[in-house]
């Protein structure tokens, strides 16, 4: 029997808050090559005004997902990798960026950026949450990277965003 008064929470919804870490890592894999497929497709459609923007991202989000792929191959991480951790809350958000959109075949600006911030918010809160709750090692260290590096692109891309939406352009 279970004990599912206000304020406490059952082994089973215990268990089912936790993943292992190396589910956590396939999963941003997954988003990290998933968001670099979306842009390298979106790339010839957008503006030349922001296709440098576009371009940037494929190498950056290409660059994580790398990140990923040396990780899961790496005999440091093999020992941390069976871990649980708490799933973060950001986690459903994170795996809702999977699913990519179709802007069409001429997508404006503020649309891509608006969805670039989306992503890089998610990114951000998830890898925040992934360095908060991963233990000493290899993954707290590139999960706590990761939420640096996807901070300084959600700030980069305000920026351009305030230019191109309300200033006029880049």
């Amino acid at each position: 029997m279970t004990d599912n008064t206000e304020g406490h929470i059952s082994g089973k919804d215990k268990l089912e808050a936790c993943s292992t870490l190396k589910e956590i890592l396939q999963q941003a894999t997954e988003f990290e090559r998933t968001a670099r497929d979306f842009y390298a497709e979106l790339a010839p459609k957008v503006s030349k005004k922001i296709r440098y923007l576009v371009d940037e991202l494929v190498i950056e989000e290409q660059n994580h997902y790398d990140l990923f792929i040396d990780l899961a191959n790496d005999p440091e991480v093999a020992a941390q990798i069976k871990q649980e951790i708490i799933t973060p809350p950001s986690n459903k958000r994170f795996s809702d960026c999977i699913q990519l959109p179709d802007l069409g075949d001429n997508p404006d600006d503020q649309t891509i950026l608006q969805y670039a911030l989306g992503r890089e918010q998610a990114a951000m809160d998830q890898y925040n949450s992934l360095a908060d709750s991963t233990p000493e090692g290899p993954l707290k260290d590139v999960f706590t990277f990761l939420a640096q590096e996807e901070t300084e692109h959600k700030n980069e891309l305000e920026k351009i965003y305030y230019e191109v939406v309300h200033s006029g352009g880049v």
